[in-house]
């Protein structure tokens, strides 16, 4: 077992998760645009089965997809952390950046700011060498938040090995970023 990391950036908090985030995650995940790029939305028992595995990881390695709540209301409004997918990417072994937020926190630079957090945790406390991030090539605003948060696109496409075959959401584009370019972005 590791000591949990947890963090603050400017508005946010970053934290193990509890049992009062499992009905406002399991309203995100049902929500059809939250999800408008997953396969399907998720059922109550499936959501409370991902925060169950995010837990259980930061309780392991310190680190996973962290709850993320506001310092003003300690609202709980969705996830942002580090992830090992599975071996079944074409560019794993790697971590990955990722973040789901409800709706009606959208648009209010959050998912960017607790990114910058957890990068910076990758980096400086993990000593990552690099995180990517990838999603399906439509999602046009998770990309801006990769572009915001300094990654590279990769060049080309990738079939998702976990998404059907004919699938509309099967290609999916990979951003990088190395520690080198992280740290001459933040000098």
């Amino acid at each position: 077992m590791a000591e949990p990391i947890e963090f603050d950036t400017e508005r946010l908090r970053l934290r193990q998760w509890c049992a009062a985030d499992r009905e406002p995650f399991a309203e995100l995940n049902a929500d059809p645009k939250v999800m408008e790029f997953f396969r399907a939305p998720l059922t109550p028992a499936e959501s409370d089965a991902l925060a169950d595995r995010c837990q259980a990881l930061i309780a392991t390695r310190g680190w996973n997809l962290w709850a993320v709540e506001t310092k003003t209301t300690f609202e709980f409004i969705g996830f942002v952390g580090l992830h090992i997918p599975g071996p079944d990417l074409p560019f794993s072994p790697c971590v990955e950046i990722g973040w789901r937020l409800s709706e009606k926190h959208w648009g209010k630079g959050f998912a960017t700011e607790a990114g910058r957090g957890a990068l910076r945790v990758g980096f400086e406390r993990v000593g990552l060498l690099e995180i990517v991030s990838f999603s399906a090539v439509g999602n046009i605003r998770s990309r801006a938040v990769m572009e915001r948060l300094g990654m590279i696109e990769s060049k080309g496409t990738f079939e998702h090995p976990g998404i059907p075959i004919g699938h509309v959401l099967r290609k999916h584009c990979l951003y990088r970023l190395s520690r080198e370019r992280w740290l001459a972005n933040i000098a």
